[in-house]
């Protein structure tokens, strides 16, 4: 597993959702094999917040203190704002610290809500 930073990330992160992002954004995502297999996009910078897309698989612990160490240390946010439309990365955000502030709905197009699920610096398992 290696992680990567370059465009196929938001490539793969935007396939999955089916949205776009639009500049300026970030990405962090994880390669195995040379393929992209799971991402993050950081877009909506807000100074103490954040915007996080996740899609995709392959998350393991050495990531997500990567990812915490980027958002809140590196960026000093005191929130992330998750938006997924994957219940499976809902109980992971949960894990970490995460709390589940509401849903957007049709956020992914008709029919496909995304969850949206805040973390704290505080709250941050990592």
């Amino acid at each position: 597993m290696k992680i990567v930073t370059d465009e196929r990330v938001a490539l793969l992160v935007s396939r999955l959702v089916g949205k776009a992002f639009v500049a300026p954004f970030t990405a962090m995502g994880i390669e195995r094999d040379g393929e992209v297999i799971g991402g993050v996009v950081f877009n909506v910078f807000e100074g103490t917040d954040l915007h996080v897309t996740v899609a995709g698989r392959g998350f393991n612990r050495s990531f997500l203190a990567d990812l915490g160490a980027y958002v809140f240390q590196q960026l000093g946010c005191e929130r992330m704002t998750v938006l997924t439309e994957q219940v499976r990365i809902v109980r992971i955000a949960e894990k970490l610290g995460g709390e589940i502030e509401g849903l957007l709905r049709n956020h992914f197009g008709r029919d496909r809500d995304a969850y949206l699920v805040g973390i704290l610096k505080d709250d941050w398992k990592y």
